[in-house]
């Protein structure tokens, strides 16, 4: 029986006063992953912002395990166990990779080993004393991710995490949704690369104006080409 982690019910959201999201309604069951798609601006990165307390003002619900969360501060969010990973990474860059993975506080119980970490990210074993600025593209986002690992999160929002990077890099990426699903994490992902989303989410949203548009699961890929070109000209 499917298990359901977040449900967002008429979800408005405002950056002082441009109104970006008119009424988001989406569910993530647990150990999912669930994928935004849609077009620069429709508000796929909003949506994850709002979902952590990042934005303006917000109306409607955020339900993460049952508990109302639209009125909760960001640390308040975390504590339900969300791990936010913005497109900007946010690497301290005057620290070393292991630095930066000692920083984040523990959220909720279960958090990575650092051995774990560096059994999942071998990259990151050999740049553990590199500071932030040496390490390449692919690498801070190994380390962005495994940051929100070490804090307990089992809800994991990530935001554009195989942009500008190398296939190879992207591939090490895909790997790490697999284990981390089978793993029973929860993943949301904002992704504009279609092939490397298209294979790893069991459903798909698309997002238009602020909306919710279409959904979509795996399953239903194949006979969603021409909407999905539609949509998203891919």
């Amino acid at each position: 029986m499917t298990k359901e982690l977040l449900r967002i019910e008429g979800l408005n959201a405002w950056y002082g006063e441009s109104h970006i999201l008119h009424g988001v309604d989406l569910t993530v069951n647990e150990g999912e992953v669930v994928c935004l798609l849609g077009r620069n601006g429709a508000g796929r990165t909003t949506t994850m912002r709002a979902i952590v307390g990042l934005t303006g003002a917000r109306k409607g619900s955020i339900r993460i395990h049952g508990e109302e969360a639209i009125k909760l501060p960001p640390h308040k969010v975390a504590r339900l166990g969300v791990g936010y990973c913005p497109e900007e990474r946010g690497i301290f860059a005057s620290l070393s990779a292991e630095e930066n993975l000692m920083l984040p506080p523990v959220i909720a119980p279960g958090g990575m080993a650092i051995d774990e970490i560096y059994a999942m990210f071998p990259n990151l074993k050999e740049r553990a004393s590199s500071p932030g600025t040496r390490l390449s593209g692919g690498e801070q986002q190994m380390l962005a991710v495994a940051r929100i690992l070490r804090t307990g999160a089992r809800l994991l929002l990530l935001d554009e995490i195989s942009e500008g990077l190398a296939p190879v890099i992207v591939q090490k990426l895909a790997e790490m949704i697999r284990t981390l699903k089978a793993k029973g994490y929860t993943v949301v992902l904002v992704e504009q690369n279609f092939r490397f989303a298209a294979p790893l989410a069991d459903r798909f949203y698309i997002m238009e104006h602020g909306r919710i548009v279409k959904q979509f699961a795996q399953s239903e890929l194949a006979g969603n080409k021409a909407m999905l070109q539609e949509y998203l000209g891919v």
